[in-house]
């Protein structure tokens, strides 16, 4: 019963946040919030020794690695090595549509889970966000270079650069439009990338001020 009342409250309280998020936007046009407060974030985990888990078995669980996307990939959608269940035990699940991070070497790499699976502790996972924000405009804005620089700024320390973690991203500050305006947003910033990255589509001079359009574009779109 005391768990059911928990839960009870927790429901209660992220409805009242909802409907009060609504109002902000309503009124104002967009809301500022920390990311933890709308979102689940959490560091994934790696089963060791890693070699005991990895199997051949086509019904293992995905083992998603940094080498499996591209730098500038914005999507999740195969891996190369699978584990076991056992493993995946031992590791963070990751559901299709779940927003992943890496937080070392290059940190602050965004991208949107298409096939699910586990997720190593060079990643963090970002879930539970829907209600708020749409993948593909947090996606712009995790590329934004004021996000970007944010990231960097907290992430430093003494001049040196060290891994990011889920205390950091918990408190980045997000501005988040209503869904009618992220939508628009999404819409512009996805038709200028497609650009960018079609490489049939234009020499490498136009493809270089589509990339420079896209940017600019995208740091004044997401700039409130």
């Amino acid at each position: 019963q005391q768990n059911n009342r928990t839960t009870e409250q927790q429901n209660n309280r992220t409805t009242e946040q909802q409907a009060l998020i609504r109002l902000i936007q309503y009124v104002f046009g967009s809301v500022k919030v920390k990311l933890g407060d709308i979102a689940t974030i959490v560091r994934g985990a790696s089963p060791r020794p890693i070699r005991e888990y990895i199997t051949n078995d086509v019904n293992g669980v995905n083992w998603i690695k940094i080498g499996d996307v591209e730098a500038n990939s914005k999507y999740v959608t195969s891996t190369k090595e699978k584990i076991t269940e056992a493993g995946a035990l031992k590791s963070r699940f990751v559901n299709e549509g779940d927003f992943i991070l890496s937080n070392s070497m290059s940190f602050g790499r965004p991208y949107i889970v298409k096939q699910s699976g586990c997720i190593h502790d060079g990643w963090l996972s970002i879930s539970d966000f829907n209600e708020y924000i749409l993948p593909d405009y947090l996606y712009h804005l995790f590329n934004s270079n004021q996000m970007q620089k944010e990231m960097y700024s907290k992430a430093s320390n003494g001049g040196a650069v060290s891994n990011l973690n889920a205390t950091i991203v918990k408190s980045l500050v997000v501005v988040i439009p209503t869904f009618d305006e992220q939508e628009r947003i999404i819409k512009i910033l996805n038709r200028i990338s497609d650009l960018v990255t079609d490489i049939t589509t234009g020499l490498p001079a136009e493809i270089e001020a589509r990339q420079k359009q896209y940017e600019y574009y995208r740091d004044k779109l997401l700039s409130f």
